[in-house]
């Protein structure tokens, strides 16, 4: 059951984030959501707090390691609990690697990994204290495949994968704590306006032309892997669009 579950979502301003906060809400769960814009940060509280929701809702830079330790704390001071971390919070600025855009490769790395790694040692004392708990790492159909244009993020999402089945190796028999991995194919969000290469200006069209996952499909995949019986752990959930070949 979701109801009365301590969920913490990291990049909760927008797309998947906003969304799987916004359902988790409705089914009941007590809500975290952590992001840099704040101002989108309260638009979702106001949204949850319309139909009596209760949500948190803190600025959180998951690249800053205190950052991460200070919100995790918080939610415990609130709530005494934790039963779920949702690393959602992620980049994803393609280029060709010629193009050497070295500030967008080290903010993916910081964003995508580092951020999934400060925020999950943040939580796991406090799972590993009372062996329970769900970890849920947002990766991607790129941590699967590799194309071109996409050697940083596929770096980043490949590791993201690599890391939720060591996790599932180090935690789930030892300590009862369930990790899943979900690897969405093209979504309809945000994280297409953050490639900056030219030259890749007709395959961001292209994917604004596809008929799209939406955030709350990934959102209902995300709940359907919290809400699944205490001996099930759903290892990993991949979605593609129906007009996605790879």
């Amino acid at each position: 059951m979701i109801r009365d579950k301590v969920v913490i979502v990291t990049g909760a301003s927008s797309g998947i984030g906003y969304a799987t906060a916004l359902e988790l809400s409705k089914a009941g769960a007590k809500v975290a959501a952590g992001a840099r814009r704040v101002e989108k940060l309260e638009t979702l509280k106001n949204e949850v707090q319309k139909y009596g929701g209760e949500i948190l809702v803190k600025k959180l830079d998951v690249t800053k390691k205190e950052d991460c330790d200070s919100f995790i704390n918080l939610v415990t001071k609130t709530w005494n609990h934790i039963d779920v971390l949702i690393n959602n919070a992620g980049l994803m600025p393609l280029s060709f690697f010629k193009n050497l855009k070295v500030s967008e490769w080290e903010q993916m790395i910081d964003v995508n990994l580092k951020g999934v790694l400060y925020c999950t040692a943040a939580v796991i004392p406090y799972m590993i204290t009372k062996k329970s708990g769900h970890i849920v790492n947002i990766s991607s159909v790129a941590g699967r495949l590799v194309f071109p244009a996409g050697s940083i993020y596929c770096a980043t999402k490949h590791a993201v994968t690599a890391f939720s089945e060591g996790l599932r190796l180090e935690l789930s028999q030892r300590y009862n704590i369930k990790v899943t991995c979900i690897e969405p194919g093209v979504v309809s969000t945000e994280l297409p306006n953050t490639i900056t290469d030219k030259s890749l200006e007709s395959f961001v069209e292209s994917v604004k032309e596809m008929e799209s996952i939406k955030a709350e499909d990934i959102a209902n995949a995300i709940i359907y892997s919290i809400d699944s019986p205490p001996y099930l752990n759903i290892n990993e959930i991949l979605l593609r669009p129906l007009s996605q070949e790879k």
